[in-house]
């Protein structure tokens, strides 16, 4: 029987405008720094480490993901970088500060949907403005410019109960925004979609950060949406959660859907697929 398996290029080869994109992304001023981090729990006497010695840099407007096996910390690394929890080692700097707790300087956006029901969109997004002492008709003008560029003008006077899971997200993502951090953690955020809604998300939020001065870091376990939309991938392993490498995208810019299907994506996924499940697994998987 012939053999159909596509020969792929290497996920460490890079087109000249790849590597200029690379390149470019390297002299910028980091934004965020996390260092030797650890994070160990203990219970009835036993103790866990949930993550050992991480240690990685975002830089200013670099689109970055952290994948890995369920167990790996994903959620309690961005949670220590939300201010959310502390670790029992290393540091979090953000524009060179020591991250001791929330702020406004970090925008949120989690899995769950997290807007208050009893408010309109246009309110729950004034509600953070409005918190840092904004003036209601400024939080207003503010609100109404970021749903804007979210594509959600025509709904700012619904409540979030009338809203698809999507635009929900649309909403956090607008609401998170309109506080201009200087970076956004986005924890799995469109893992409660479907299919279809998950796609058009991607699209969205490609769209959004093309448009603002913003830095993201996002969780996911999805990997070809780890592919599709970032810059670089950080991959954790598990027990402990740790750094098994961080990947150069080598897929270029602006992204499309058609990219799903263009070597340099499909190798990077493959390397993906190794790193997380293993090369055993990943070879028995192609052999079935």
């Amino acid at each position: 029987m012939k053999d159909d398996t596509l020969e792929l290029p290497s996920y460490l080869d890079h087109t000249p405008e790849v590597q200029e994109r690379i390149e470019t992304l390297q002299a910028r001023p980091v934004v965020m720094s996390v260092e030797a981090l650890g994070r160990d729990f203990d219970a009835n006497g036993v103790r866990t480490t949930a993550l050992s010695r991480v240690s990685f840099e975002v830089r200013k407007r670099e689109f970055i993901s952290v994948i890995g096996p369920s167990g790996c910390g994903k959620s309690t690394l961005i949670r220590i970088l939300a201010g959310l929890d502390y670790p029992t080692s290393g540091s979090v700097r953000l524009d060179g500060r020591a991250v001791q707790g929330p702020g406004a300087d970090r925008g949120m956006v989690f899995q769950a949907y997290t807007l208050f029901p009893w408010l309109t969109v246009k309110k729950n997004v004034m509600f953070g403005l409005k918190m840092k002492g904004i003036a209601n008709g400024k939080a207003e003008q503010m609100a109404t410019e970021w749903l804007g560029v979210v594509g959600l003008s025509d709904a700012a006077d619904k409540y979030p109960g009338q809203l698809s899971g999507g635009m929900k997200q649309r909403v956090a993502i607008a609401r998170a925004l309109a506080n201009e951090p200087r970076i956004l953690l986005m924890d799995e955020p469109f893992g409660a979609l479907d299919a279809q809604t998950r796609c058009s998300m991607q699209a969205h939020l490609l769209r959004i950060w093309e448009a603002v001065d913003v830095t993201v870091l996002f969780i996911t376990h999805d990997l070809e949406e780890a592919v599709y939309l970032s810059d670089r991938i950080v991959v954790l392993g598990a027990n402990p959660g740790r750094i098994v490498e961080i990947i150069d995208v080598p897929v270029a810019r602006p992204r499309s859907p058609a990219q799903f299907l263009s070597g340099h994506f499909l190798a990077t996924k493959q390397r993906l697929e190794e790193l997380i499940h293993g090369p055993d697994v990943f070879r028995r998987g192609r052999a079935a």
